[in-house]
């Protein structure tokens, strides 16, 4: 997967969580929402999916209101319907229930003209993980520096 250009990264996401598995979704959004996610007016923090009623939605991703919208904008937090097939719904769901699992957006992003997102499977990341995490961050940044010096 490719995308020319990713309109949002969930940086949160990859820190706070272990992620297992992928999966690409499309998103049904109204026309003012669209037009907000092409001018990279989008926040993934803090969001997630659920299935509810054998259909996936997204919940608590922020699309800002489009400015010449008008009375035409759309609820900026409003819940998503996501786009997979049946039976990757099935899959997930029944991953989902396992304990401890979450379905996490990674990325938003425009494909073939379309708005996409990345989800990832993802466990929660223990406090002693997010240390090492910032540890290993550290080091490289310092390889890289040393690195960058010596030449």
């Amino acid at each position: 997967m490719s995308p020319a250009k990713y309109i949002s990264v969930n940086r949160q996401a990859f820190f706070n969580y272990e992620v297992l598995e992928r999966y690409e979704a499309g998103l049904e959004l109204t026309g003012t929402e669209i037009k907000s996610i092409r001018a990279s007016r989008v926040d993934l923090r803090g969001s997630y999916a659920r299935v509810h009623n054998n259909e996936l939605w997204l919940y608590g991703m922020h699309i800002s209101l489009y400015d010449p919208g008008g009375v035409h904008n759309h609820d900026p937090k409003r819940p998503r319907k996501l786009l997979l097939h049946r039976n990757e719904i099935i899959e997930v769901a029944g991953k989902i229930s396992q304990r401890g699992l979450t379905l996490v957006p990674l990325r938003l992003y425009v494909k073939k003209h379309w708005a996409k997102v990345e989800l990832g499977l993802a466990r929660g990341k223990r406090k002693y993980d997010k240390r090492r995490a910032i540890i290993e961050r550290d080091r490289d940044r310092e390889a890289r520096r040393a690195i960058r010096q010596a030449v």
